[in-house]
């Protein structure tokens, strides 16, 4: 069992169950929502980036736009993505302040607001960084006071993190630095910093480099315990408390440990207990609804095709801790129907042509053990940017793609004949998740001619 009794007080404070949150009547639409009730957040790193927010929207305001830098993480939003944007743009400012081409930063969320409690893991972390409740103080993608195609040729420039390329609608945009614990695929190769390493977070690269340029400035500036302990926080959980960490992880998180309020602590049994605490705080998903949860981890951009006629189509992934038949319990009918139902709705909502559910859950074998089992749920619509008549043949191309690709070892749901047309699930013992999954789903749509309906060998 893994003590808590090392963590600081105000962790432990923070797993208190919050207030229901006020309700009153919309009059607008006669539903119920929820009243304004956030706490103002307290400490230097919550104002700074309450106080970042608002001089950019007041810069967009008076159209100045060009003066600004957004630091994006990819749209998932993890606490990775998210302190890593948040990390590099706090550096950004305060390193380049006394100088006389001082940068504004500002790190953007590329998720709507009411998505980023959908991963309780980030809120409690942004809770007990002292950030405003209701999340007032973070820039989120539905804040964006203009279309990201036209913002991002009026910007400064915008760093990667977490991400080793933008998304189509960031592309017009100047990439000023990437920093990435995935594959390279050769994005900006003059972007500086351009950092690509293996390591458990990205957020060590990020910080790793801060500390880097940090401790070579003539003068050092504030760094708020309440981002260093969100860095060590995001390190923690994605190494499993260290456990699965690189020496780069183990290397930055004692350089940031040492100036944090955990410094009188043992790093290893600190990194061990915050870990727990987040990945419990990970796992509370029970009470999300069947959208919820397809977009709570959802990833997705346009990809082209070698058709004239449609050059791109919109391509979405979305990976859920639960099984089908799960997920279907939780739907109002708890019917196979209901789920697709509340699916189309959100996919539609979202203009997306194929999206692919990746599901995994653990049952118990005949032995007792306990074995991981994955589920890939494929869906073509034919209302967004392609007519039935292309749908059903992409629907075939995809199925084609990763029916034939034999590592996978696909097979059939257990109620496979009860799908419509152009949808099909099927399970699997691989281990493959969104990283080898989507790879294959991109190349055949990258191949596949819409106006021949076949795959381009």
């Amino acid at each position: 069992m893994k003590s808590l009794r090392l963590l600081p007080s105000a962790l432990l404070a923070s797993l208190s169950a919050a207030s229901p949150a006020q309700i009153v009547l919309d009059a607008s639409s006669g539903k119920a929502a929820p009243t304004r009730t956030e706490d103002i957040g307290v400490g230097h790193f919550s104002e700074w980036s309450r106080a970042t927010k608002k001089q950019f929207l007041v810069d967009w305001q008076a159209g100045k736009q060009s003066e600004w830098v957004f630091v994006m993480g990819n749209e998932a939003g993890d606490l990775d993505s998210m302190t890593s944007a948040l990390t590099w743009a706090y550096h950004l400012e305060h390193s380049t302040q006394n100088t006389s081409n001082p940068s504004k930063a500002i790190a953007l969320l590329q998720t709507q607001t009411d998505a980023l409690d959908l991963r309780p893991e980030n809120k409690l972390a942004l809770k007990n960084s002292k950030m405003t409740s209701g999340h007032d103080d973070l820039l989120t993608m539905d804040e964006l006071p203009e279309d990201p195609e036209t913002l991002a040729m009026k910007l400064r420039g915008i760093v990667l993190v977490d991400h080793a390329s933008p998304l189509r609608k960031w592309e017009r945009a100047k990439i000023l630095s990437i920093f990435d614990h995935h594959v390279d695929k050769d994005t900006a190769p003059d972007a500086s910093p351009r950092v690509f390493e293996k390591v458990a977070s990205c957020t060590s690269l990020v910080a790793r480099q801060m500390f880097d340029e940090f401790y070579a400035l003539p003068e050092e500036y504030h760094l708020p315990h309440e981002l260093l302990e969100l860095i060590l926080s995001a390190i923690s959980i994605d190494s499993g408390g260290l456990e699965q960490a690189t020496q780069t992880d183990i290397d930055t998180a004692k350089r940031v440990f040492e100036r944090s309020q955990w410094a009188d602590k043992d790093l290893y049994e600190q990194m061990e207990a915050v870990d727990e605490v987040l990945s419990d705080a990970k796992k509370d998903l029970d009470d999300l609804s069947v959208r919820d949860l397809l977009r709570r981890d959802w990833k997705g951009d346009l990809v082209d095709t070698p058709s004239p006629r449609t050059p791109t189509v919109s391509l979405g992934f979305a990976s859920i801790p639960y099984s089908l038949d799960e997920q279907i319990e939780k739907t109002g009918f708890g019917e196979l129907f209901h789920w697709f139902a509340v699916h189309a709705a959100w996919t539609a909502s979202i203009n997306t042509d194929i999206d692919i559910c990746l599901t995994k859950y653990k049952i118990r074998d005949e032995n007792g053990k306990k074995k991981k089992i994955r589920e890939i749920v494929l869906t073509v619509r034919d209302d967004v940017r392609i007519d039935k008549v292309q749908a059903d043949a992409l629907f075939k191309a995809v199925k084609r793609a990763l029916e034939s690709d034999k590592s996978l070892g696909l097979k059939k749901w257990h109620r496979v004949d009860e799908l419509a047309p152009r949808q099909m699930v099927w399970e699997h013992q691989s281990g493959a998740g969104r990283k080898i999954i989507r790879p294959i789903v991109e190349d055949a749509v990258r191949k596949w001619d819409m106006k021949q309906g076949k795959v381009i060998e």
